[in-house]
């Protein structure tokens, strides 16, 4: 995904995610940007648990002026699968969010075809489709109607997150995640360490690609 490397004038890159094991997995994948250039200005925040708790801080981030009004945004950390076959460690690129509320609207992702490219060029499973919020654990039969619904997976965190950066400006959005919990492989089950090991190693590898993504954003034409 070539472009030219991005500059102190270009926006940073900011990525939201929940937990502190999240946030770990993801600067510890931060060796420098993507391949064959700097990364951009980096802000990684951990914003906690729940849609509120995203949602205050993303705004707050968003005001505090680390990052800018044209910064592009990554909702990223792990998910629950949705659809049967899902496993620990694939990935889920959202072309839209919406968050637990009936009536919410959607956020839509409109620039996440780069990132559907990427992924799958480094041999990740990538899911694609509506990710829904949540502000409790999804399990059983709420999982199974979410998905009926529309849904390819679910998570706390990533449509509050997307609606607090696009209330704040016109900014390129994305969610990014990685299934830790999947119908045939919930959080109960004994197989759950190595899943979340799994699941683990394939977050720690995705920020080059959100280097990629920036980059690409940066480009003349666009």
């Amino acid at each position: 995904m070539p472009g030219r490397p991005p500059t102190d004038a270009d926006p940073p890159l900011l990525v939201a995610c929940a937990l502190g094991i999240e946030r770990f997995a993801l600067r510890g994948g931060d060796r420098g940007g993507a391949a064959g250039g700097a990364g951009p200005r980096l802000v990684t925040l951990r914003t906690g648990m729940g849609p509120q708790a995203a949602e205050r801080a993303l705004t707050k981030a968003l005001s505090a002026g680390s990052v800018t009004e044209r910064s592009p945004v990554v909702a990223s950390g792990f998910c629950a699968g949705l659809a049967p076959g899902m496993r620990p460690g694939d990935v889920v690129v959202a072309e839209a969010t919406r968050d637990h509320h009936a009536d919410a609207p959607e956020t839509l992702c409109r620039d996440n075809g780069p990132l559907l490219r990427a992924l799958r060029q480094r041999g990740l499973t990538v899911h694609s489709g509506l990710l829904r919020g949540s502000d409790h654990v999804v399990r059983g039969a709420e999982r199974a109607a979410l998905h009926a619904a529309g849904a390819v997976a679910v998570d706390m965190e990533s449509a509050a997150t997307l609606r607090a950066a696009r209330r704040a400006g016109s900014r390129p959005v994305a969610a990014v995640r990685v299934v830790v919990d999947a119908p045939e492989h919930e959080l109960v089950r004994i197989a759950t360490v190595r899943g979340g090991i799994s699941a683990f190693r394939v977050l720690r590898s995705v920020l080059p690609v959100f280097y990629e993504w920036h980059r690409s954003l940066l480009l003349p034409w666009r």
